[in-house]
């Protein structure tokens, strides 16, 4: 693998003293799709998480180790954490489209970052619509509550919303657990399609979806890092055990 996109080294995460994350380290290529795979409770959203700082968040966190983005190890004391999150954009498992237009939901993020150009904003809106697949659906009626959308709609409005403030990383927490089966497909080919300019992480339980998007896996177990590889080799030959019995469905 080349020189990896995020790399987390020895990383320790308590929620009080609850040992969440045990000593994980684990290397994530550019411009590829990741998939965190493993049981419910071990920990895949914390990691995800932490490739942003939101469990900042969490009261009570204790965090020891290291994760480097782009080379920065984003836990140093000198980092803009809202710099970092405008690089890491995060789609969450429900839908959460803020109370306002299509439009405005859109253009929300690059308003923040102070732009005010009217024509820019526009061309913005139009291209991340476009590529979160949804522009054809909505171009006639933007000024509409984004709460008139249905589900599926409203992921990919705020995987749109995500794209707007132009990160590099897409962190996906199990974006399409909310969703009908051709709301997810939608979702699943828009992932396939950014991988050529963002890199991509995301969280699933779902073996057969892993199978279909991830070109690399971490599987984790218990909080444990158990094994990491390129898609293929882990899921259709995984060299630790504990991973087959993960995949052939003995525990999970």
């Amino acid at each position: 693998m080349s020189e990896p996109h995020i790399s987390v080294q020895n990383l320790d995460i308590f929620y009080g003293e609850r040992h969440v994350l045990k000593d994980v380290s684990a290397d994530i290529p550019r411009k590829q799709i990741t998939a965190i795979i493993g049981p419910s409770g071990c920990g895949k959203s914390t990691l995800l998480k932490s490739m942003n700082r939101l469990i900042d968040l969490v009261d009570g966190v204790k965090v020891s180790g290291r994760v480097f983005v782009d080379g920065v190890d984003i836990f140093h004391k000198r980092v803009d954490v809202t710099d970092l999150r405008k690089k890491m954009g995060l789609i969450a498992q429900t839908p959460n489209p803020l109370p306002m237009s299509i439009y405005d939901n859109v253009a929300y993020g690059p308003r923040i970052h102070g732009s005010r150009d009217k024509k820019a904003l526009d061309e913005t809106v139009e291209h991340c619509l476009h590529a979160a697949g949804l522009w054809d659906e909505v171009k006639e009626r933007l000024s509409d509550p984004a709460s008139k959308l249905s589900a599926g709609q409203q992921q990919r409005l705020c995987l749109a919303r995500a794209l707007a403030v132009k990160p590099e990383v897409l962190l996906c927490d199990e974006p399409t657990s909310a969703l009908d089966p051709i709301s997810s497909r939608c979702i699943e080919e828009q992932l396939v399609s950014l991988k050529k300019e963002y890199t991509v992480v995301f969280v699933t339980h779902i073996l057969r979806q892993a199978r279909r998007l991830a070109d690399h896996v971490l599987f984790l177990y218990l909080g444990e890092l158990v094994e990491q590889g390129p898609a293929e080799k882990v899921l259709s030959q995984p060299s630790n055990p504990r991973t087959r019995a993960y995949i052939e469905g003995v525990f999970g």
